[in-house]
C-alpha cells in the first residue's frame, strides 16, 4: 500500500504541474471572444504523437520540467544548487520502481532539504532587510539636502511642488490622488497615471506615510513623499515592496470630500494600520489595495 507521504507527494506534484499549465496557458493565450470555440493542434504538432493522451501526457510532463527548472533557478538564489540529472534520475528510478532511497529516506531527506531552504531563505530576507534600510537611509539623507525638502517629527521627508487651494485633508476625509510610487533605486511599484485611474480612499485608511504627508497640501496640490520603513510597510513589507524599503511617492491631490458627521465621529477603521491601504495595488478604489 502506498505511503500517506507518496500520495500526498504526488498530489502536490500534479496541483503544481496543473496549476503551472493553468498560469502558462493564460499567459501564452492571445485576447480572443470568450464564446470562442477552442481551435484544434496544429497538424505539425498532433503528428508528433500517436493520440491525445501521448500529447497532454508529455505537455504534462513539460509543465512539471519548467515549473522545476524555475523552482532550482530561486534556490540558486538562495546558495543551494541542486543537480539537475540527479533530480530526473529520481524521478525515473521512482516510475521504474527502483529507487535508491526508502519512503522513509526520501521523507527524511526532504524534510532536511526544506529546513535547509527556510533557513537559507530567512538568512537572505535578513541580509536583504538590512541592505534595503541601508540604501534607504543613504538616499533619505541625500534628498533631505535638495532645496524646499522638509522633515517631520515621525521621520517623514516631504517636498511641496504646489500647495493647492481650501482646506487640507482630515483624517476622516476622503481623497482622490493620482501618484507615483518608487523605491529608493528607481524601481516603479505603482502607477495610476498609467493605470489610467486615480485611487480613492478614507485619508486614515492608509499607510502612516500617506496620512501625514498628504497634509501638507490642499485640492490641486502636487507633493513628493519620501517614507522611511517604519512609516510604510516596515521590516516585512508587501509583494513588489521589500522588507525595510524606503517609499518615494509623486502625489497630486485632485480632490478632498469631507466625511459626514457620522462617519467624521466614527474610530479609525480597525485594520487601518495592521493593512495599510495605498500602496502596493491601490487600483481597487472601494476596497482595500493589495498590501491586505
Amino acid at each position: 500500500m502506498k505511503s500517506l507521504f507518496k500520495v500526498t507527494l504526488l498530489a502536490t506534484t500534479m496541483a503544481l504541474t496543473l496549476n503551472a499549465s493553468q498560469a502558462m496557458a493564460a499567459d501564452a493565450a492571445p485576447a480572443t471572444d470568450a464564446a470562442a470555440a477552442p481551435t484544434a493542434a496544429p497538424a505539425a504538432t498532433a503528428s508528433k504523437f500517436k493520440n491525445d493522451d501521448q500529447q497532454a501526457a508529455y505537455a504534462l510532463g513539460a509543465s512539471l520540467g519548467r515549473y522545476m527548472e524555475n523552482s532550482l533557478k530561486e534556490q540558486e538564489k538562495l546558495g543551494i544548487s541542486l543537480d539537475k540529472d540527479q533530480l530526473i534520475s529520481g524521478v525515473q528510478d521512482a516510475f521504474a520502481n527502483k529507487s535508491k532511497l526508502s519512503d522513509e529516506e526520501i521523507e527524511k531527506t526532504l524534510q532536511g532539504f526544506e529546513a535547509r531552504v527556510k533557513a537559507s531563505a530567512q538568512a537572505k530576507m535578513e541580509q536583504d532587510a538590512k541592505a534595503n534600510a541601508e540604501k534607504g537611509q543613504q538616499f533619505r539623507d541625500t534628498f533631505a539636502k535638495e532645496k524646499g525638502v522638509k522633515k517631520t517629527e515621525s521621520g517623514l521627508l516631504y517636498q511641496v511642488e504646489k500647495v493647492g487651494t481650501g482646506e487640507a485633508p482630515k483624517d476622516s476625509d476622503t481623497v482622490v490622488v493620482n501618484y507615483k510610487g518608487t523605491l529608493a533605486d528607481g524601481t516603479e511599484f505603482d502607477n495610476s497615471y498609467t493605470r489610467g485611474e486615480p485611487l480613492s480612499f478614507r485619508l486614515d485608511g492608509v499607510i502612516p506615510g500617506w496620512t501625514e504627508g498628504l497634509k501638507h497640501i490642499k485640492k490641486g496640490g502636487k507633493i513628493k513623499l519620501v517614507i522611511p520603513p517604519e512609516l510604510a510597510y516596515g521590516k516585512t513589507g508587501v509583494p513588489g515592496i521589500p522588507a525595510n524599503s524606503t517609499l518615494v511617492f509623486d502625489v497630486e491631490l485632485l480632490d478632498v470630500k469631507a466625511a459626514p458627521k457620522a462617519d467624521a465621529n466614527a474610530e479609525k477603521p480597525a485594520d487601518a494600520e495592521a493593512n495599510p491601504a495605498a500602496a502596493a495595488d491601490p487600483a481597487a478604489a472601494d476596497t482595500k489595495a493589495k498590501a491586505n
